[in-house]
């Protein structure tokens, strides 16, 4: 049977646009499981920072950002260099606005907060804007097809608080605990769990690895099966850098319970390590506070502790540090410097988050240093971060960035509960995920 030429042509577009259009449903259909982020130690500021990098606006292009894992928000320098086709502000009154609780409303009408940089501790006010933000989906293996989310909230930062960020940074990626954080808008775009893992790599040579969504998290193997839990406590009063008044904390809080150097208990203060009802006390755990920082008698006793398990002379102590030796006293094994584990007892005796010498010690080529710093020793901001309260810290323990190194640590916002693992435990380390694409 002969077909028309005007006929057969119309049934080629017919043809062409129902597979046009299949293909467009199929691309648009596609929701991930879970998404995936390098992440690496940038020391090109005065202390070590963990960077990211997204693709963001229309036409697409690179932005990289601190990472922040207390940061209630993500923002961007738009001062210098933003165009994008694709921007749009958040109207007063939007539920757009409305995402980020409390917020300002200018002559505009455009939504607004006060963005903060956490490494310097200023704060100035920015508008609210949505625009496309593109990233890797994954099967936890590899990444996978790239996907986009066309209205992905931020502030509009500045040259201000740009200001002390890592060389080529112009912003910061908030994973707090809001409704416009990171781990909240790629799950409300895709709907998937709303659980991230984070992993930092020890050396800027190596990259680092950030999931959104639940496992597998595959660093050799699957890191999420091996994880212990412990609960994740809501601070009810804001330790950042500017917040509305009556906001809670929206960093990541944990209960220790007592501290050990080699299987002993420290003698502490333990009121100081549960919050009262003005925020005060507690441990919070910081990528932007590259050591852990103590509160004064804490660390004075842990310090005293370590200094007789080691059972070694100090020697003139390295800023920002305390306590230091000589390198050529302390021996080394495949877990870093062959120092007393110092464990931090969670909810229970079972429960505990052990630091071994890889993250207990810095060195600084013949003398290594115990990588805890005392709050009121004064240290700068420029070589610990900001600290909220200073020398009399809001938070009784901060645990730092380069206490989380080459540890899995798994965020379950709805189960409020932190997972954690050392990856040398597993005879693995955070800069083995395989970045090559499956897609």
């Amino acid at each position: 049977m002969l077909i028309p030429m005007a006929a057969s042509v119309r049934l080629f577009l017919l043809f062409f646009l129902s597979s046009f259009i299949s293909f467009s449903i199929a691309q648009t259909s596609f929701r991930p499981k879970a998404l995936v982020l390098p992440v690496t130690k940038d020391v090109s500021a005065s202390a070590p920072q963990y960077v990211t990098q997204i693709k963001q606006r229309t036409p697409l292009v690179p932005v990289k950002l601190t990472v922040d894992l207390g940061g209630g928000y993500f923002w961007v320098n738009c001062e210098k260099g933003y165009v994008s086709s694709t921007s749009k502000p958040a109207r007063c009154g939007s539920a757009q606005c409305s995402l980020f609780g409390l917020y300002g409303c200018s002559g505009e009408k455009i939504c607004g907060r006060s963005p903060s940089n956490t490494v310097t501790g200023v704060s100035t006010y920015g508008d609210i804007h949505a625009d496309v933000v593109s990233i890797n989906s994954t099967d936890g293996n590899n990444p996978g097809r790239v996907v986009s989310v066309p209205n992905f909230l931020f502030i509009c930062g500045s040259d201000v608080i740009q200001k002390g960020l890592a060389s080529g940074v112009t912003g910061m990626a908030g994973l707090g605990r809001t409704k416009v954080s990171f781990p909240s808008q790629f799950p409300s775009a895709f709907s998937f769990d709303r659980k991230f893992a984070i992993c930092l790599s020890s050396s800027p040579r190596t990259v680092g690895v950030m999931f959104f969504g639940d496992g597998p998290y595959n660093l050799n193997m699957d890191v999420s099966k091996v994880l212990t839990f412990t609960p994740l406590i809501t601070n009810p009063v804001s330790t950042a850098p500017s917040a509305f008044f009556g906001e809670p904390s929206v960093e990541y809080f944990i209960g220790v319970k007592s501290i050990t150097v080699s299987g002993k208990k420290v003698p502490l203060n333990t009121t100081l390590l549960s919050i009262d009802r003005n925020g005060f006390g507690g441990t919070k755990i910081s990528t932007v506070n590259p050591y852990t920082v103590m509160e004064t008698t804490i660390y004075k006793a842990v310090s005293q502790a370590f200094v007789k398990a080691v059972g070694k002379p100090t020697v003139a102590p390295v800023a920002p540090f305390g306590t230091c030796f000589a390198t050529q006293d302390i021996g080394f094994s495949r877990m870093g410097p062959a120092v007393p584990d110092i464990s931090l007892v969670l909810q229970n005796e079972e429960v505990v988050w052990s630091i071994i010498g890889a993250n207990s010690m810095v060195q600084f080529n013949d003398v290594i240093c115990l990588g805890f710093v005392d709050a009121g020793s004064g240290p700068s901001t420029a070589q610990v971060g900001f600290v909220a309260g200073g020398s009399h810290p809001m938070t009784s323990i901060t645990i730092g960035a380069h206490q989380l190194e080459n540890n899995l640590l798994q965020f379950d916002l709805e189960a409020s509960r932190l997972g954690f693992r050392s990856l040398f435990l597993e005879h693995t380390n955070c800069a083995n995920f395989n970045f090559t694409s499956s897609a």
